[in-house]
This record gives structure tokens, C-alpha cells and sequence, in this order.
């Protein structure tokens, strides 16, 4: 089938409730385990700073399998690949449900990273296939709603499930739902037309290497005594990640889709959301310590106080959604990252007497402008593909998301490293500094309207 058609009810909604249940599982796992790593750490006997690769494992095999899995949907058809994603990520969860010590788990972990990666790379371009071009921006709103949503309640989740059951059920829980999902999505996806052309084994292999060095070297300058093999990762990084953009060039449809950054507004959208992840965690991973420690906040209320930020984003998230299909992306997502700023500064402003209504509005403010960029934002990055190349957005789309919070997430642990005693506030000022360059560079495709209306055309019926 092609995009302009978009599934018939109630086919459309089977195959809606088929993408969220691989979406949740994906997202959720990427976040739940945390909360359980004293108790691994405890009933397996292994030492607490091992236990972390039971979070990195999984984080790690999924940035580097999502553009080569990607390209594969391209090549097989994005349900095949989604099939295999959902197939292998169950298996994945019953190996971590019945894992009796952390190599096992951690393995299992791998395995479970692969299938989600299965899962995220074609998740976006499905869509595009789901829904009707002139809807096309509410079903990635319901996109954003559902990642949103995923990511605030991970933690609470996770601790519900520990309050009434072991670790195992952390990743037993997903079994069930992993059935459900495969059986749903036989008949309920859409069968996209797979593309004549072989898949690119020694790029596949290059890009895992560029994306796992360049994590691993951006992780490392967090921590002082990786701070030299850090700038080594990154430096081969650098060298590895030129090579394959020159192996890439000149490819009718290369494994990286450095063929897409030939749209102007496919690669200002990218930038944009690198921006916006970046900022994401920086927030994300500063605001309890800040709140804690500078603000004098105890650990429910900080939990309470957080809560206006995810809550907002599911709102506006889907609202948003539906506004991109009838006005600029430029305009939304830039305005969206300009209240998150502005949020993000009046967060870092507050004194020790600021009241609760203080911080709650400030982070509902935050929540705001992050759901207002992020469906527009993923909208202008897919609609400025060709159908054929919906793979490639996806898996890029997912990437990008990674690799911003990958290097939020290592920025805060430089600060908290240099300068341990304010590192939560200037955390927050550098990602409002963050928010304001994606806001620009989101405007920036007003000087281009051609290019963003090509865009918005690549979506239309008439397209």
C-alpha cells in the first residue's frame, strides 16, 4: 500500500493499539530497570557498579542496531521488521525473567535491545503507512503522548511492581503483552512495499561502531578517570563516523541517511530535536538534586513537584500534534523550545523560599513547550522523506533521540564533576542555553519556506 491511502476503521485502530503496545514495552524497558538495580545487585551477588550494564546493555544495543534495522524495514517492509522486533524482544524478557546471574541477565538484556531497536526503527514509518496524509500529525502527536506518558511513569511503575513482586516481574510483565502485541499485528499492520536492493553488511557494522564508541566516549567524560579514554572514544568516533559518510555518499538509499540531510528541512528538524532530547536530560536528571538540595525539597514532594512537567507533555503533545497538520513546524517547535527555555530559567532563578505553586507552574511551563515542539518537530522530519525512505527517518528520528540524551545525560555528570556544589543550577542554565539554539535553529526554516513546504507537501495526497 501506499502512504496517501492510510488504513481503513477498524483496521486503523488495531494496527494503532499494535504500534503503542510495542512502543510501551520499548521505552518503558529502557528506563524500569533502574529503580530494581539494588535488588539485582543483592539476589545475584554481583557488585553495584557491574549492575549498571543492565541499564547500559540494553540502552547501548539499541542505539546501535537502529539504523541498520532501519534500512532492513526499508529493504523487507517495516511490518516484517516490527514482527521480528516484537518476536525477539519477548524472548528477550523471558531469558531476563528467569536470568540466575548477570552475565546471563545482561545478555538477555542484549537480545532485549535488538528487539526494541526492531521496534522503534520502523515505528514512525508505520505510521506514516497507518494514517491518512491529512492526519498524519495527529498520529505522531499520539506518538509523542504515548512516549511522554511512558517515560513519567516508569519509575512509579517500577516500584509498584516491586512493592508486590521480585525484580523478575520487571521483564515477565512484558511477555503477556508481547504475545498479544504479535498476534494483533499479523493482521492489523499495514504490508508496506519492501525496495530491490541488498543490505549493507560492513556499513551496518561501521555505524555500530561509530554510535557505540561515540556513547561510550561521551559517557567516559563524566567520570574522571574515564575522562581520557572518553576523549579516545570519541576522537576514533570522529574518524570511524567520517569514513562511513564517505562510504555512504552517492547511495540511492544508504544504511545512514545521509542522502535525507540533503533536505534542508529534514536536517533542521534533526538538529532541532538533538537540542530538545539534550535539554530533556539535562533537566530531567538536575531537577532532583536541585529541588533536594538547593530548594530543600524532600524526596515526595520533588516526585510531586516533577510531576506538572510529563503531565503537560501529554497534553500538548497530542494538541499540538493535530495543529501540525495545518500550520509550520518552524513556527510550533521554535515556540515550544522558546517556553522551555523560558521555563528552564525560572526554574534556575528560584530562591529557597520559592513556594510549591512556584515550581509547579514553572515545570507545567517546561512540560508545554517540550509537548508543543516534539509531534511538529517529528511530523516535518518524516514529511520531508520520500515514502520510500520512511525507514531511514524513522530509525533516524529514534537515534536522534538517543544520542541527545546520551550527551545530556554525560554533560550533567561533567558538571556535577567540576563543580559539584551548584552543578544542578548551571545544569539547568545550560539546558535552557540548549533549548534556545533548537528554538533558532527551528526558526531558521523560515527563511527557506520552500523547503518546509515541500515538507508539508511530502505528506499530502497530491505529493
Amino acid at each position: 500500500m501506499q502512504p496517501e491511502q492510510g488504513l481503513p476503521q477498524p483496521q486503523r485502530t488495531w494496527a494503532i493499539l499494535t504500534v503503542f503496545f510495542g512502543l510501551i514495552m520499548a521505552v518503558l524497558d529502557g528506563s524500569i530497570a533502574n529503580i530494581a538495580l539494588p535488588s539485582i545487585s543483592r539476589e545475584l551477588h554481583a557488585e553495584p557498579s557491574s549492575t549498571i550494564w543492565v541499564v547500559n546493555a540494553y540502552q547501548l544495543t539499541v542505539t546501535v542496531c537502529l539504523l541498520p534495522l532501519s534500512s532492513l524495514g526499508d529493504i523487507l517492509g517495516y511490518k516484517r521488521v516490527y514482527r521480528a522486533g516484537l518476536a525477539t524482544f519477548l524472548v528477550g524478557s523471558l531469558l531476563c525473567a528467569l536470568s540466575v546471574n548477570l552475565p546471563m541477565l545482561v545478555a538477555a538484556r542484549v537480545l532485549q535491545g535488538i528487539g526494541g531497536a526492531g521496534i522503534m526503527s520502523v515505528n514512525t514509518a508505520l505510521v506514516r503507512f497507518i494514517y491518512p496524509p491529512t492526519k498524519l500529525g495527529r498520529g505522531i502527536g499520539l506518538n509523542a503522548v504515548v512516549v511522554g506518558v511512558t517515560i513519567a511513569v516508569a519509575p512509579s511503575l517500577g516500584a509498584l511492581i516491586l512493592a508486590v513482586a521480585s525484580w523478575q516481574w520487571l521483564f515477565a510483565v512484558n511477555v503477556p503483552v508481547a504475545i498479544l502485541a504479535l498476534v494483533l499485528s499479523r493482521r492489523a499492520l499495514p504490508d508496506t512495499p519492501p525496495q530491490p536492493r541488498t543490505f549493507d553488511y560492513p556499513s551496518a557494522l561501521l555505524s555500530a561502531l561509530v554510535f557505540g564508541l561515540f556513547i561510550l566516549g561521551v559517557d567516559g567524560l563524566g567520570h574522571a578517570a574515564w575522562r581520557a579514554a572518553g576523549v579516545a572514544g570519541l576522537a576514533a568516533a570522529i574518524v570511524l563516523g567520517w569514513l562511513l559518510v564517505r562510504r555512504q555518499r552517492g547511495r540511492a538509499a544508504p544504511l545512514v541517511p545521509v542522502d535525507l540531510f540533503a533536505s534542508r528541512a529534514f536536517a533542521l528538524a534533526v538538529g532541532t530535536s538533538f537540542c530538545s532530547f539534550m535539554t530533556q536530560m539535562l533537566s530531567f536528571i538536575a531537577l532532583p538534586f536541585y529541588l533536594e538540595y538547593q530548594l530543600g525539597r524532600s524526596l515526595q514532594e520533588t516526585g510531586l513537584l516533577i510531576t506538572p512537567w510529563p503531565m503537560m507533555v501529554a497534553v500538548m503533545a497530542a494538541l499540538s500534534g493535530r495543529l501540525s497538520d495545518r500550520y509550520p513546524a518552524s513556527i510550533l517547535a521554535g515556540l515550544g523550545l522558546a517556553m522551555l527555555a523560558g521555563g528552564l530559567v525560572g526554574l534556575a532563578t528560584l530562591g529557597p523560599d520559592a513556594s510549591s505553586l512556584d515550581i509547579a507552574w514553572r515545570m507545567a511551563l517546561c512540560g508545554t513547550g517540550f509537548g508543543f515542539f516534539q509531534s511538529p518537530n517529528n511530523r516535518a522530519m518524516i514529511g520531508a522523506t520520500p515514502p520510500a525512505r520512511s525507514g531511514g527517518a524513522s530509525g533516524a528520528q529514534a537515534t536522534t533521540r538517543l544520542l541527545g540524551q546520551t550527551t545530556g545525560t554525560a554533560l550533567v555528570a561533567l558538571l556535577f564533576s567540576l563543580a559539584p556544589d551548584g552543578a544542578a543550577r548551571i545544569a539547568l542554565y545550560v539546558a535552557a542555553a540548549v533549548a534556545t539554539v533548537g528554538a533558532l535553529i527551528s526558526l531558521s526554516r523560515l527563511r527557506d519556506p520552500s523547503g518546509e513546504g515541500n515538507a508539508q507537501a511530502a505528506a499530502e495526497p497530491d505529493a
